[in-house]
């Protein structure tokens, strides 16, 4: 099955520090584990796949478009940056595993990164908290597909707070 994206390439590079030049195959992947593994959370399986097949068919509009806009894109935006950052420097080639280097530049450190992947975490559940305050006033009148969701469905997730791993 098809993958459409809530997001394009241009979304992210204007909203985040990507900048425009990155290569889309060294992100792509994390914008659609970020819709899959986050988003779907967030919107359930019934109303996630009905969004990914309007945007396939090209037929996005009205309150779906308005909540994919509004509410689903700033979230997807800034959790694919979640996902993406801790990779952003590292390529698999034949010859095996590389960190990436530019000649005029310093690379940062796992603390740097940790604090940008946290900011960026801090922003996506700042859209989410939004998209679920949104979803408490308007999923029922607006989107039955939120509460549709069956059997081994993914049920919506409707808290924000993302408080790390527990182990």
């Amino acid at each position: 099955m098809a993958t459409g994206l809530f997001i394009t390439r241009t979304d992210l590079a204007k909203n985040t520090i990507l900048n425009g030049n990155v290569d889309t195959d060294k992100f792509i992947q994390f914008i659609k584990i970020a819709q899959q593994m986050h988003i779907q959370n967030y919107l359930g399986t019934q109303l996630y796949n009905k969004i990914e097949q309007d945007i396939i068919d090209g037929t996005l509009a009205g309150d779906y478009l308005t909540l994919v806009q509004d509410y689903v894109q700033p979230m997807l935006i800034h959790f694919a940056m979640v996902d993406y950052l801790p990779f952003a420097s590292y390529e698999v080639k034949n010859g095996g595993l590389f960190k990436h280097r530019a000649e005029t530049s310093d690379s940062v450190t796992k603390d740097e990164v940790d604090f940008l992947t946290q900011k960026h975490r801090n922003f996506a559940d700042f859209y989410t908290r939004r998209f679920i305050d949104y979803m408490a006033f308007n999923s029922q009148q607006k989107f039955p597909e939120y509460w549709n969701n069956v059997n081994s469905d993914m049920y919506p997730d409707r808290e924000a707070n993302f408080v790390g791993w527990v182990l």
